[in-house]
């Protein structure tokens, strides 16, 4: 029987590229504030606050892995921040531990590590240089799925996710960029690898040239198939400011930003 796997903030763009990656593998269960209509047959929808310990609960009867994309993903006000990615992060994996749901794949963000320099060459699993409320955020996650795999036996794999997008957008994202069909790989590692602990790595495609170093996700088996320097020639003659700091640092417009984010929603 197919594995049933419950995905958090469904109604969002990342789930939308992730459930039609997906197709039929597993029987999904959609969880978010928002209603999701357009169900296939593979799919059911159960409305859930991440701030409500008992509904978290009430969505793990049945489930053998949990894809936790919910929450905020732009930067914004500290009581936002606070309330949906750390209250709500911790409540999904309370419910989890409670339920007897072993099995987390934790969508982390770039901007854990975003003040890190675009000249600079990193491993996924590079100390935090947060560049936001938003990215204390995903440390916050990534330090909570570290605790319940140590101490409650969890699997758990942190995406450092970059942008998801059919292409890549900028310069920036020429090292950050992951495919739709990537994404689902790397997900797909997350719900089957056997014995995974916890472990860390970058939500990113192939990208020659990228400053990030995916080697752990290598060693895990992840064959990415999509590379963001195919579309460098054509990115690389739009307009640049060497200077601006959005062009300088991994988080791009996260470092600058105190509510909003990169406009275009880039991870």
């Amino acid at each position: 029987m197919p594995k049933t796997v419950l995905i958090t903030g469904a109604a969002g763009g990342v789930a939308g590229h992730l459930r039609r990656e997906l197709g039929d593998a597993y029987r999904l269960v959609l969880s978010d504030l928002h209603p999701i209509k357009d169900l296939a047959p593979h799919e059911v929808f159960r409305g859930a606050d991440l701030g409500d310990l008992e509904a978290l609960r009430r969505l793990m009867p049945g489930v053998d892995a949990i894809v936790h994309l919910g929450g905020q993903s732009i930067e914004g006000p500290w009581s936002d921040v606070l309330d949906r990615n750390i209250v709500g992060a911790y409540k999904l994996f309370e419910a989890a531990r409670l339920e007897g749901v072993t099995r987390v794949v934790f969508a982390s963000s770039c901007h854990a590590v975003g003040f890190y320099r675009l000249d600079e060459t990193i491993e996924a699993d590079a100390y935090f240089k947060p560049d936001g409320r938003y990215g204390v955020s995903k440390v916050f996650g990534e330090a909570l799925g570290s605790l319940y795999a140590h101490k409650y036996g969890f699997d758990v794999l942190a995406l450092r996710i970059g942008n998801v997008g059919p292409r890549p957008v900028d310069r920036r994202r020429l090292t950050s960029w992951l495919s739709p069909r990537d994404l689902a790989a790397l997900v797909r590692l997350g719900i089957e690898k056997p014995d995974l602990g916890y472990e860390v790595v970058f939500g990113m495609s192939r990208n020659t040239g990228s400053c990030w170093v995916n080697s752990t996700a290598d060693r895990l088996g992840y064959v990415p198939l999509d590379d963001a320097a195919d579309y460098a020639e054509e990115i690389n003659q739009k307009p640049f400011d060497p200077n601006a700091a959005a062009n300088i640092y991994q988080g791009g417009p996260f470092v600058e930003a105190e509510a909003g984010g990169d406009p275009a929603k880039g991870f």
